[in-house]
């Protein structure tokens, strides 16, 4: 009779294959989001500096938006004066701006994410303040350039709050819904921050640093909840079906930019000028850009309430020790 052990000796137990980590899995998403958050406010940075504290920067901004002839204003000589004030003065509402805040609590309440939408309020609210903040502290040298005041308006309050708006229903929305509210998403905040250079309430600076305000503190939100434990895989999706729904993605992007460039512009070129309609242009190509990334960023990452681990049953050990043979 042969004496051995039941239990296989020097051999691997088998089971299922475990497949490789995937390269963008070794780092976790709260420092991927945090790594872009720190790039955003660093291109903040620079837009404050070379726009308002240096002499290119300040008569760039003279070129992209003029000065009025008479009055000393920046409002453009334009029958688009009208409907920016009006867009201005209905998203400045407060009224809608908290029935709009309201709808995202009610999102994360129905979607069981309740703390994203708690956040995603905190973004819109800081986004304001900040905004606030920066225009009173920030001073805007006199450079002697003739299209320049000392005025200082950077960044933009309103498209500050108009992204991070948009933001905030990224965070308790699921990842098919941000993909496909991202684009019409952009368009609005472009057109705030068209209004506002056309009403000549800001500058094309002032535009990009409030898309980039609202941007950095979104990323900086994100970083902190992806941190936490949640029930969802931030990973998901297969390969091959990510890759697909990519480029249909990209291709619906690339059918609103020409028809945006073939329809729009067109009729913005016959009613303003060449610099506050490079200005517009620049403005909603950055703003589409940057809302892309963050899509992308975040794009399949479901921002759930942390639930208390719990560790699955594990099968007691027999208490009768196999005996050998």
């Amino acid at each position: 009779m042969s004496t051995g052990s039941l239990y296989s000796v020097g051999r691997p137990t088998p089971g299922p294959t475990r497949p490789l980590p995937h390269a963008r899995a070794a780092v976790p998403l709260g420092l991927r989001l945090l790594a872009a958050a720190l790039c955003g406010l660093l291109a903040l940075t620079l837009t404050a500096a070379v726009f308002v504290r240096t002499y290119p920067g300040q008569w760039l901004d003279g070129v992209l938006l003029p000065p009025a002839e008479s009055g000393g204003g920046y409002e453009q000589r334009t029958a688009l004066v009208g409907p920016a004030k009006t867009a201005l003065a209905t998203f400045g509402n407060p009224t809608l701006i908290a029935a709009l805040l309201g709808v995202v609590l009610l999102v994360g309440v129905l979607r069981r994410r309740l703390v994203a939408g708690v956040v995603g309020v905190g973004i819109v609210v800081c986004a304001v303040l900040v905004a606030g903040a920066v225009k009173t502290q920030l001073l805007r040298p006199d450079l002697q350039i003739e299209s320049s005041t000392t005025h200082n308006s950077f960044p933009s309050g309103h498209v500050a709050a108009a992204t991070a708006l948009l933001l905030a229903f990224l965070l308790v929305l699921p990842g098919w819904a941000r993909r496909w509210l991202a684009v019409p998403g952009a368009a609005g905040v472009s057109v705030i921050a068209a209004a506002t250079m056309i009403a000549g309430w800001h500058r094309f600076s002032d535009v990009l640093g409030g898309v980039l305000l609202g941007v950095t503190l979104f990323l900086l939100a994100a970083a902190a909840l992806a941190a936490r434990p949640t029930d969802h895989d931030a990973a998901g999706g297969s390969a091959g079906g990510g890759l697909w729904r990519g480029l249909a993605e990209v291709a619906v992007g690339l059918v609103v930019l020409v028809w945006a460039l073939v329809v729009v512009v067109p009729g913005l070129a016959a009613s303003v000028q060449r610099g506050p309609l490079v200005a517009i242009v620049a403005a909603a190509v950055s703003t589409m850009f940057l809302v892309g990334a963050v899509v992308f960023l975040v794009r399949s990452t479901d921002f759930a309430v942390p639930r208390a681990a719990r560790s699955p049953a594990q099968p007691k050990p027999s208490t009768e020790a196999r005996k050998i043979s």
